[in-house]
């Protein structure tokens, strides 16, 4: 597979910036690991403790919040801070920047900011099932006008490496993006800065990452044996950033890669007793709050402890990461990027709209991960096995036997993830897609295996 770097013309770029430095540790932070760090983080603003010790001071750490076209009004919670859960579904977008205006000069400079991180969150209306797609930052896509923040309009264009919308209109401007190409309606979004792994990592006590084989990354400076490794801080954030060392060195090996260790984090905060510690929910969501920029609609406490509740009781086997499908080795505009693969991401926004679960077909882990043969459900869901030392067994994974996929009719109601078709059938198995679910024990690939 190639290479799939942004070479995109559009951002003229300065002689000597590197893409990617070869700073040992540090660099710039292209990953899926921060986004999720700050979905879940704001899933753990949910209990009654932090709400009453932290709120204020959370709240002092969100700043402003961005306005979204579209996007509902800004809510602000009045008194004390609802605990009641969020009502119905919501679809959230979650951007990771690697190019942080704040950020010291040892991370890397480039001339441009790219969401080089882009995860779209959908929590079904009755909070059975989630679904969080990952779309490569080299996908080519239409990038529709959009208003800029100094109240300018960003022009469209017809195929761009999606990466580029934020450099064109920041986080407004990646959001509309993301709906034309998904279909849906984003009620909540967020920027995320490459600090927040670190701080988020450190708030909860590191997450456990399975290895298949040792891990080497000039570029990263990553050196990590084969089995199981507790990662946080720099570690964390140099694992999560790994392309050159796992899978075939690409992007699309890395959100693979990247796939475990969001797996193996939400299984750590539901089973470590963060979601009932205040003092781990007040460190991260001071983490959080003070490495996002939050939407007009989400830039609230209140919001953000309502959907922690919603989300809080969601069983891991109900989750699923998903990688927006696509390829490389195009032609034309799809050249050294990705093309994306329509009639699979039909069938997955099918489902997503008509709020319907689904399972992912056996093998489907993609080329930067691969099961772990400690788990039960290795047999099942992967022909290639990891090392049986790399991590504990778990719960078997909502992955299915492989069948026929078929698209789930669309609904108006559904849009917007208002649906309530989620419980109506068994799940259907969705085969070509690559990604995992949230209780599948899963091992990340190194590069050249």
């Amino acid at each position: 597979m190639s290479d799939v770097r942004d070479r995109s013309h559009r951002l003229n770029r300065v002689d000597g910036i590197a893409r990617h430095g070869r700073l040992r540790r540090r660099g710039p932070f292209g990953t899926v690991a921060k986004v999720l760090s700050g979905v879940v983080a704001v899933a753990l603003v949910s209990s009654a403790s932090v709400a009453a010790i932290a709120a204020k001071q959370v709240s002092d750490d969100l700043g402003d919040g961005v306005e979204i076209e579209g996007q509902p009004a800004p809510h602000r919670q009045g008194g004390t801070t609802s605990l009641s859960a969020f009502e119905g579904g919501f679809n959230m977008l979650v951007v990771g920047t690697d190019n942080d205006p704040e950020q010291s000069a040892e991370f890397g400079e480039r001339d441009a900011t790219l969401n080089d991180v882009n995860i779209l969150l959908h929590v079904s209306a009755d909070h059975s099932n989630a679904t969080a797609v990952s779309i490569p930052r080299d996908l080519v896509t239409p990038i529709p006008a959009c208003r800029r923040t100094d109240g300018s309009t960003a022009p469209a264009m017809a195929a761009q490496p999606i990466n580029t919308a934020f450099g064109d209109g920041g986080l407004n401007c990646v959001t509309q993006t993301v709906q034309g190409l998904t279909g849906l309606d984003i009620q909540y979004s967020a920027a995320v800065s490459f600090n927040g792994v670190i701080e988020m990592s450190n708030a909860i006590g590191g997450v456990p990452v399975c290895v298949a084989q040792p891990i080497q990354d000039e570029y990263t400076g990553l050196n990590l044996p084969a089995g199981t490794s507790t990662l946080q801080g720099d570690e964390a954030l140099a694992f999560l950033r790994t392309r050159h060392g796992v899978g075939d060195g690409s992007d699309l090996g890395r959100i693979s890669s990247q796939q475990v260790f969001l797996s193996s984090l939400l299984r750590t905060v539901k089973s470590s007793g963060t979601l009932t510690s205040p003092t781990k929910l007040y460190k991260l969501a001071r983490a959080a709050a003070s490495n996002m920029q939050l939407s007009e609609s989400l830039n609230d406490v209140g919001t953000m402890v309502q959907m922690g509740r919603a989300l809080q009781d969601l069983p891991l086997s109900q989750v699923n990461f998903v990688q927006y499908p696509g390829s490389t080795g195009g032609t034309g505009v799809y050249a050294g990027k990705v093309q994306p693969t329509t009639y699979l991401a039909d069938q997955l926004f099918a489902k997503i709209k008509a709020d319907q679960s689904f399972t992912l077909g056996a093998g489907s882990t993609g080329i930067g991960s691969e099961a772990n043969a400690a788990s039960p459900s290795a047999a099942a869901s992967s022909p290639a096995a990891a090392p049986s030392a790399a991590a504990p067994p778990a719960a078997a994974p909502s992955v299915g036997a492989s069948s026929p996929a078929a698209a789930a009719p669309s609904t108006p109601a559904a849009a917007s993830g208002s649906g309530s078709a989620s419980a109506s059938a068994s799940p259907e198995t969705i085969d070509g897609l690559e990604g995992q679910s949230a209780d599948q024990q899963t091992c990340s690939k190194a590069f050249g295996y």
